[in-house]
């Protein structure tokens, strides 16, 4: 499989020596996001204005792959306070439905440049429809 940067003009970009994100084959992996504007400044002192900037760039870079938010399958969420959790899944809930992609979440002492919340995800890209997932396997009569 070849593997190709995503980068994203007018987008996320990375603070240090990693890619934004990074596709191979159908897998579209996302560094994590912090939320920071075009300035590299922060956005918000308040989680629930910082948690929907991450998605916002989260959703620019899997636009950049051909991908949306729908083909999210796991997210891992660093939190500075688990006390924020539930404001973050208010706004976490408007981003991501049914089925939600599976997610772990970890307190952290500190995340860079004092933000209250980092996420990174990845996304495959689905090409089978049901009836291809299914051919040639024991359910079928």
């Amino acid at each position: 499989m070849r593997k190709r940067q995503i980068i994203v003009d007018n987008g996320p970009e990375s603070v240090g020596p990693y890619s934004v994100a990074m596709q191979v084959g159908p897998y579209v992996l996302v560094s994590g996001q912090l939320p920071l504007d075009e300035n590299f400044e922060l956005v918000s002192d308040d989680v629930g204005v910082q948690t929907r900037k991450i998605i916002e760039n989260i959703e620019l870079v899997l636009k950049e792959a051909g991908m949306s938010l729908d083909d999210v399958v796991k997210t891992t969420v660093y939190v500075e306070n688990l006390d924020d959790f539930k404001k973050i899944n208010q706004i976490y809930a408007i981003y991501f439905s049914h089925p939600y992609p599976v997610r772990s979440c970890v307190e952290v002492s500190k995340l860079p440049q004092n933000a209250k919340i980092k996420i990174d995800c990845l996304a495959v890209e689905a090409t089978l429809d049901e009836e291809e997932d299914c051919a040639g396997c024991c359910c079928e009569d």
